[in-house]
């Protein structure tokens, strides 16, 4: 447990101060773990969550044969001209479709469509994309936690529980809302000064016919349905009993066969850095939570509480959105269901939504907390920028505090 913990650390500083690209120190990383036998094959293998990695190679396919059509240009111009260029709208816009998407599609899939025309919608109006992006990943683990299939702790609570969708609605949605209106306000006074449209540029958006921004429109009408049908899909996975990474894939599968583009271009424009990070970012959690390492922050839980219930719902909040913030809020959750079941004597079901909330809001404390945040920062690095992991913390922890006050009050107003 200590060498697991004394690695992790290590890695999880390297690439805080990015000495070294944090692909390469993930595999490193994971390479020791295996190495001194602190996880063994199998189990690394088992730790890496294969959902999540096809789901992201799924998308990528499916984004990449769809961006070439125009089709997110075109996107990106009706986005500009609804705005009319006026950066609050344009934040409340792309914050909000994302909010609203990743409830009901998931946060890592809506990054995955959102990314792109944002990067297009910000060159057309001549400003920085990063604050967009950065609002874009922060609204997405917001607006993940209101539903139950909105951020994978949800589902994991979900399949452990068997709570209901409309439950996940009915006492998370109202919070989530909240929080939004107080994030984006909040976000939009930091970033006002990075946004502000040139007037030239705002004339020069609404002015475009966003029409003939679609460059290849046999290809669109080949691809459109098939883009459509998966996002469909998305929706109503759950009752269909077929998985999120099953669908993309599906959804690439088909493409690559109507498509005439080529596959070797195709697949090389997959994120393969992102998928080997989230590898070894996998298999390090895993040693972690093999040896017990995860296991030991959560039955600190049930010590600090010490049986009282304002204490533990609070507790479980507070520490689920901290140590989320360090390990990723996937095994975390894993580890704190059966903790929670123990503590949860009198089947009183405000402590999953504590823990869900914990879990879900500490999505957005650092740069490796959720997978849509490693995601969108790798969409960013292929485009030649940088979200450095610094520029990220500086604003990820004050977002997540707030969203915790929020959620504490919540919490005493409603459960206690």
């Amino acid at each position: 447990m200590t060498l697991a913990i004394i690695l992790f650390l290590v890695v999880l500083a390297l690439v805080a101060t990015e000495w070294v690209h944090r692909t390469k120190v993930a595999l490193a990383g994971a390479v020791v773990m295996l190495l001194t036998q602190t996880i063994d094959q199998e189990q690394a293998i088992e730790a890496v969550d294969w959902a999540t990695i096809g789901l992201l190679v799924g998308m990528m396919i499916v984004v990449r044969l769809t961006e070439t059509t125009g089709l997110y240009t075109y996107l990106a111009i009706r986005a500009g001209q609804a705005s009319k260029g006026r950066p609050l709208a344009i934040v409340l816009l792309l914050g909000g479709a994302t909010a609203v998407l990743s409830a009901f599609l998931d946060n890592l899939t809506t990054i995955l469509l959102m990314v792109p025309i944002t990067f297009l919608l910000a060159d057309a109006l001549d400003i920085d994309p990063i604050p967009l992006i950065l609002i874009e990943i922060f609204m997405s683990n917001i607006g993940g936690t209101a539903t139950l299939i909105g951020d994978p702790p949800n589902i994991l609570i979900a399949g452990a529980t068997g709570l209901s969708f409309a439950e996940f609605i009915t006492n998370l949605a109202p919070i989530v809302i909240v929080t939004f209106i107080v994030v984006t306000a909040l976000l939009y006074r930091v970033y006002r000064k990075r946004l502000q449209v040139d007037p030239a540029a705002r004339e020069r958006v609404l002015e475009l016919d966003a029409d003939k921004a679609i460059e290849n429109p046999e290809e669109l009408k080949r691809l459109l349905p098939v883009l459509l049908g998966t996002i469909v899909f998305f929706f109503v996975h759950k009752p269909l009993h077929v998985e999120p990474a099953t669908v993309a894939l599906a959804g690439a599968a088909l493409m690559l066969l109507l498509t005439r583009q080529n596959l070797e271009e195709t697949l090389a424009k997959v994120e393969w850095t992102t998928l080997f990070f989230f590898v070894g970012l996998f298999i390090m959690v895993g040693a972690l939570e093999e040896t017990g390492a995860i296991g030991e922050v959560a039955d600190g839980v049930a010590n600090i509480t010490n049986g009282d219930r304002t204490a533990e719902l609070l507790g479980i909040t507070w520490i689920s959105a901290i140590a989320s913030g360090l390990v990723d809020n996937i095994p975390f959750t894993t580890a704190m269901i059966p903790v929670v079941e123990q503590l949860n004597e009198s089947d009183d079901n405000a402590y999953w939504w504590a823990l869900s909330l914990g879990a879900c809001f500490g999505g957005n404390a650092t740069l490796i907390a959720a997978a849509a945040n490693v995601a969108a920062a790798g969409l960013v690095e292929r485009s030649g920028r940088r979200i450095r992991f610094f520029e990220f913390l500086k604003l990820g922890v004050p977002v997540t505090f707030v969203s915790l006050l929020l959620a504490t009050g919540y919490i005493s107003l409603r459960y206690l």
